[in-house]
């Protein structure tokens, strides 16, 4: 039962990752996490740390399945400019034009509100190069946000 009220208790947390970051196989994703989390619990040695736990076990599964689905966008027709954009401009079509990096990248820190070094930690890669992909992540975002 305490399996179980984990689950639940994570499950918007890790759909929402793999949901940004893998997209259209973010449901495989978080199988996979559960997946995961289920069998290595027993090997969690800080409780209280469950959460970032499953983090970089999310992160490291939706990357893993965005490159394994190799999502590539579709093209999305943007409205008129005298449409309000609020209710028109579909975040999920913008993301997927990212690579799963960058998706990555963007998730933790604006999503998730990790610093760099967090990110870099998680992501196990430089800092730098967190700070160059999150970097290009927003720009290309917000590129295809205002089109």
């Amino acid at each position: 039962m305490a399996m179980d009220a984990l689950v639940r208790a994570l499950t918007p947390y890790v759909g929402r990752i793999c949901g940004s970051i893998a997209l259209d196989r973010g449901d495989d994703a978080m199988q996979e996490t559960f997946i995961a989390v289920l069998r290595n619990i027993r090997d969690l040695r800080e409780p209280a740390a469950v959460r970032g736990w499953v983090r970089s076990i999310a992160v490291r599964e939706s990357v893993r399945q965005a490159r394994a689905g190799d999502v590539v966008a579709e093209p999305v027709d943007r409205p008129a400019p005298d449409i309000d954009l609020t209710d028109a401009v579909d975040v999920r079509a913008a993301l997927a034009e990212l690579t799963p990096q960058h998706r990555a990248v963007l998730v933790l820190r604006d999503m998730d509100g990790l610093g760099g070094a967090e990110v870099a930690a998680l992501l196990r890669i430089p800092e730098g190069t967190v700070k160059s992909r999150l970097h290009r992540a927003r720009r290309e975002f917000a590129g295809r946000w205002y089109r």
